[in-house]
C-alpha cells in the first residue's frame, strides 16, 4: 500500500495526506472530542512535532531562497541599458501589475471575509498551542508596523543582524539594492559576473532543497490537518471552501477584468483576440504549475500568435518567468489575511500595507516552480503573529490553486509583453503604411 502511494505524483500524495488528516480529524472531533487524553497526547507528542519539523525546514530555507531569487530576478534586467525605455517600461509595468493584483486580493478577502465565523475560544486555543512554534519569529518581527518608523525599519542598519533575526523586509530591501548593483556592474566587471553565477548557484541549491522539503508535505499535511480538524470539526471544511472560492474569485477578477483593461487601454489589442491567441500558453501553465516550464511555449505564442516583436517579447517573458509573479503575490495576500481572520488576529491597515509590500517583493523573489510561494507565506504569517501551523489549512488545496495562479502569472507576462511592445508595434505599422 505504501509503495503504491509513493508511486503517485507528489500532488496526489499531498491530496491523500490532506484527505486522511481531514477525515481522521473530523471523526475524532465527532467521537472522542479534542479534549480526550489520548488525542491530546497524540497531538502533543506526534502530529504537532511532525508539522513543526516541516515548517522549520521551510523557515530555514526562506531567506536564502528569497535573497537569491530577488537578486537574480533584478540582475536579469541587465539589458536595461541596451533596451533603454523598453526596460524601464517593463520594470514599472511589472511592479504596477503586481501592486494591482495584491490590492484586488486584499479588497476581496476584506469584503467577503472567508475566515470569519470560527469559534474564538477554539482559535485562541490553537493560538496558544502554536505559540511555542511562532513566538521566536513574532518576537523578532518589527515592533512598529505603521507610519514613518515602518519605512525606516525596512532599511537595515545591519543586514547580517536582520537576517539572523528573520526580519524579512530589510533582507528583501538589501537583496533589491544588491540586484541593482549587479545590474550596473555585471557587464563591466568579471568579478561581478562570477558573483552572479555564485548567487545563481545558491538559488539552484535553495530550489532543490525546497523540492526535497516539499516531498515531506504529504506527511506534514496529514499531521497539520489532523490537528486542525480534530479541534475545529466541520467548521474547518466550510471555511476552507470559502477560502478557495475567494482565491478563485480574486484570480478571475485580475485575469478577466484587470488584464483585459490593460491589454485594451495600454496595449492597443482586443482582449478577445489576446485570450484566444494566448490559450496554448495558459493551458500549459495551468497543467505544469511552473512559469519556468511554460517559458518556451509563451515565447512561441508571443511571436507566432500575438505577432509581438521578438526582441521585446523575449526580454519581457524571460524576466517575467522569474520577476512577474503577480498571481502568486495575489495568492499570498489572500492567504495571509484569510488565516488572520480564521485565527481572530486583527491586522491594522499598516500591517496589511506591510503584507502588501512583502507580497509585491515576494512576487519578484518567488521561485517560478510548483509550491515556490509556500516559504514566503509561512514567513509572512510569522511576521504578523498568525500561527504558521495554519499553513496546513491550505496545503491540501495548494496544488490546484498553484495551477490557477501560474496560469495568471504567465498570462500577466504576455500582457506585459503586449503593453511594453506597443510603441514598437505602432512604429512598425506606421512604417508599413507609409511604405504602402
Amino acid at each position: 500500500m505504501i509503495a503504491k502511494l509513493r508511486a503517485l505524483p507528489l500532488q496526489l500524495q499531498m491530496l491523500v495526506g490532506f484527505l486522511v488528516g481531514l477525515g481522521v480529524g473530523l471523526v475524532v472531533n465527532l467521537t472522542a472530542g479534542p479534549d480526550a487524553a489520548w488525542v491530546v497526547n497524540l497531538t502533543t507528542y506526534v502530529t504537532q512535532p511532525a508539522g513543526q519539523v516541516f515548517l522549520r525546514l521551510l523557515f530555514m530555507l526562506v531567506l536564502p531562497l528569497l535573497f537569491s531569487a530577488l537578486v537574480i530576478g533584478i540582475s536579469e534586467m541587465g539589458d536595461l541599458g541596451a533596451l533603454g525605455r523598453t526596460g524601464w517600461r517593463t520594470l514599472l509595468f511589472t511592479l504596477g501589475l503586481s501592486s494591482v493584483a495584491v490590492v484586488v486580493g486584499l479588497l476581496t478577502v476584506n469584503l467577503l471575509r472567508p475566515g470569519d465565523g470560527v469559534d474564538p475560544a477554539l482559535a485562541q486555543r490553537l493560538l496558544g498551542e502554536a505559540a511555542s512554534g511562532a513566538q521566536a519569529i513574532v518576537e523578532r518581527s518589527p515592533k512598529s508596523l505603521e507610519g514613518p518608523a515602518a519605512l525606516v525599519q525596512i532599511i537595515p542598519a545591519n543586514v547580517i543582524g536582520a537576517a539572523a533575526d528573520n526580519e524579512i523586509l530589510p533582507v528583501m530591501f538589501f537583496a533589491l539594492m544588491f540586484g541593482v548593483g549587479v545590474v550596473l556592474l555585471q557587464n563591466r566587471s568579471p568579478a561581478v559576473t562570477t558573483l552572479k553565477s555564485a548567487i545563481e548557484g545558491l538559488l539552484e541549491v535553495s530550489m532543490i532543497l525546497i523540492s526535497l522539503v516539499i516531498r515531506l508535505a504529504p506527511i506534514a499535511i496529514a499531521c497539520l490537518m489532523f490537528n486542525l480538524a480534530a479541534l475545529f470539526g466541520w467548521e474547518l471544511l466550510v471555511r476552507l471552501s470559502a477560502y478557495v472560492g475567494v482565491v478563485l474569485l480574486a484570480l478571475g477578477i485580475h485575469m478577466f477584468v484587470v488584464y483585459s483593461a490593460a491589454v485594451w487601454l495600454f496595449g492597443g489589442m482586443s482582449p478577445i483576440a489576446f485570450f484566444r491567441n494566448s490559450q496554448e500558453a495558459i493551458l500549459v501553465a495551468f497543467s505544469t504549475a511552473s512559469s519556468n516550464a511554460t517559458l518556451p511555449t509563451a515565447l512561441r505564442v508571443a511571436e507566432d500568435q500575438l505577432k509581438l516583436p521578438p526582441k521585446i517579447s523575449r526580454f519581457v517573458l524571460t524576466i517575467g518567468a522569474t520577476a512577474n509573479q503577480n498571481g502568486t503575490a495575489l495568492f499570498e495576500g489572500v492567504t495571509v489575511l484569510f488565516l488572520a481572520q480564521f485565527f481572530g488576529v486583527d491586522l491594522t491597515l499598516g500591517q496589511q500595507l506591510m503584507v502588501m509590500l512583502v507580497c509585491i517583493l515576494g512576487g519578484v523573489g518567488t521561485a517560478g516552480v510548483p509550491a515556490g510561494s509556500l516559504p514566503v507565506v509561512a514567513m509572512i504569517l510569522g511576521m504578523v503573529g498568525v500561527p504558521p501551523e495554519g499553513i496546513g489549512l491550505i496545503l491540501g488545496v495548494d496544488r490546484f490553486l498553484d495551477m490557477c495562479r501560474t496560469a495568471l502569472n504567465v498570462t500577466g507576462d504576455l500582457v506585459a509583453a503586449v503593453v511594453v511592445s506597443k510603441p514598437e508595434r505602432d512604429q512598425a505599422a506606421a512604417e508599413a503604411a507609409a511604405a504602402g
